[in-house]
């Protein structure tokens, strides 16, 4: 129950991550309608789940190496603060734009393929999922095979839920996004991902000087 209601968190917080990959969501569903803005959030869901596929076969050989783990939570704390000041220096000022250019027809799978590459290009999107893979292996313990896809496929399913709900209700969001509101949004991230990062390099010292 644990691992699900960490999950849960963990995916809660992603889904506040406000770039690219949210106003790609928004702009398609105003634009297309819910159906094809789905059709974006799987493809978006892909490079997630490839991600995490890469993190976990990546790391579970090394992970049983302490001086790995180690080294890994100073890197993860790093990335994670790292990507937390972005969001509370950088991206919390920057003017954020939802114009498009004129509509061109496409079928259904470049909606998907249109998602996995805005999301699976970005290389802040594997950063976060090497900063997620460490909080779940050394921060929770989560170093067995089931207990990480039971996280991970919560994170991943409450991410994909609220991101159908973002299609659904992209009307009404689009009213309430202005450059304001990315601000504190992007200001509340950008601090929770600090928080993440020095947590998991507090812990790192604290295995190391023990």
């Amino acid at each position: 129950m644990d691992v699900i209601l960490n999950g849960f968190k963990f995916g809660v917080v992603l889904t506040f991550l406000v770039g690219p990959v949210f106003f790609t969501i928004l702009q398609t569903s105003v634009e297309r309608g819910f159906w094809t803005g789905v059709l974006v959030v799987l493809g978006v869901s892909l490079s997630d789940i490839l991600y995490v596929v890469i993190c976990f076969y990546g790391l579970a050989t090394m992970m049983a190496d302490s001086d790995f783990r180690t080294y890994l939570s100073y890197v993860g704390g790093i990335i994670l603060i790292g990507f937390g000041l972005y969001h509370l220096v950088i991206k919390s000022r920057r003017q954020q734009s939802t114009e498009q250019g004129p509509l061109v027809e496409r079928r259904p799978i470049q909606y998907v393929v249109k998602g996995f590459l805005i999301n699976g290009m970005s290389p802040t999107v594997l950063f976060f999922w090497i900063g997620a893979a460490s909080i779940a292996t050394i921060n929770y313990g989560y170093d067995q095979t089931g207990d990480f896809a039971l996280f991970f496929g919560t994170v991943l399913t409450t991410v994909l839920a609220t991101d159908i709900a973002k299609a659904y209700l992209a009307g009404r969001l689009r009213a309430l996004v202005t450059r304001r509101s990315l601000m504190i949004i992007n200001v509340i991230l950008g601090v929770a991902l600090i928080l993440f990062g020095g947590r998991l390099i507090l812990g790192a010292y604290s295995t190391s000087i023990s």
